[in-house]
């Protein structure tokens, strides 16, 4: 029996991880002798990550949760490494598997590898090039030293192959969000807000802000917010916020009739305003993702991204953290010029799948 320990670290974790474990199942009803163990390191409390979120998911509830949040980089990251240690000798497996770019996904692996155990990461080689980024170091480290490398793009295969990766490591699968997205898709389900604001179909705009580098300076997001408004002809904005984000608004007293602040909203939820929307402004990786694939406008407010595909074949853009360079991308955007997404290979709600038939022989 191939013991697999799933690591997961942070919400969009388990949307990455959720396809993976039905897939495991899947093989396990055809007399497959594979097993899994589902790991929560705890790295972030997310209060929407109630029984519910699990059961409307379709995804298990983990085994464990180490509990191992809070603190700064290097607290977290240490906490992670000694209550895996202390997981993975209670539990012994043949792998670790670990997804995209948080701390838990650099902790665990150097934890696992420590222990003579293999790993793969899932999402492997994605870059953005910004080594100011924590998400950019926990993505070097992890591809350093693990074993086996699902990738997302050819891009990311070229990545691994000049730093040295073997092909014969490297397994081009696809991208598992997209996994969860299309199986979900049919189950949206619109947000109080929907119905509060009387929102239609391409009559308003999905904003989320996230990021040091925009929301940490608070003259820097008065200006972004200023500029986004005074170049959305009034419409609505719809912004679920990040406990960061509110806290310096909050703090700023920032309001305008057209910007409503609201919660963070379920997955379901977030993912129909965004499926509707006229376009998304984010400064989140995973969104554009999710917008390219459901063809909606995407707007980057960042210097650098992980995620060219989006750019080259979706439909998102690389605005910049310049609030100048927002209104040309807005003014397109209005005009009805923004450019229509391509097929990205491989995003087909079949990867997780690709992932097991990789496990099953390695």
């Amino acid at each position: 029996m191939k013991a697999i320990t799933l690591v997961a670290g942070a919400r969009p974790n388990f949307m990455k991880v959720a396809p993976i474990i039905q897939a495991i199942s899947e093989v396990q009803n055809q007399g497959v002798e594979i097993s899994y163990r589902l790991v929560h390191t705890g790295q972030h409390y997310d209060k929407e990550m109630s029984g519910s979120f699990f059961e409307q998911l379709e995804i298990p509830e983990p085994h464990v949760n180490l509990g191992a949040g809070g603190g700064t980089q290097a607290e977290q990251t240490a906490n992670i490494m000694v209550r895996f240690e202390q997981e993975l000798i209670a539990n012994p497996c043949d792998l670790v598997l670990v997804v995209g770019d948080v701390n838990s996904t650099m902790a665990c692996s150097i934890t696992a590898k420590k222990m003579n155990i293999k790993v793969a990461h899932v999402e492997a080689g994605i870059r953005s090039g910004d080594l100011s980024m924590p998400e950019e170091i926990n993505r070097m480290i992890t591809d350093a030293i693990a074993d086996l490398f699902f990738t997302t793009s050819e891009l990311a295969n070229t990545n691994l192959r000049q730093a040295g990766i073997s092909d014969d490591r490297i397994h081009f699968v696809g991208n598992t969000m997209i996994d969860t997205l299309l199986k979900q898709r049919p189950n949206f389900k619109a947000p109080p807000i929907w119905l509060k604001l009387k929102l239609s179909r391409q009559k308003y705009i999905v904003l989320t802000l996230h990021r040091p580098a925009n929301v940490d300076e608070a003259s820097r997001l008065r200006a972004m917010l200023d500029e986004i408004i005074d170049n959305t002809e009034g419409m609505p904005l719809v912004f679920p916020m990040h406990p960061r984000t509110a806290k310096i608004l909050e703090d700023l007293n920032f309001r305008h009739d057209c910007l409503h602040m609201i919660e963070p909203l379920s997955y379901l939820e977030f993912n129909f305003l965004v499926e509707n929307a006229k376009a998304v402004i984010t400064d989140s990786g995973g969104i554009t993702e999710e917008a390219s694939i459901m063809g909606v406008p995407c707007l980057t407010l960042r210097d650098s991204t992980e995620r060219p595909e989006t750019i080259s074949l979706g439909t998102n853009e690389l605005v910049g953290t310049n609030p100048e360079n927002i209104k040309p991308y807005l003014q397109r955007l209005f005009a009805g010029n923004w450019k229509v997404g391509s097929k990205i290979p491989m995003w087909d709600g079949k990867t997780a799948r690709r992932i097991v038939e990789v496990l099953r022989v390695n």
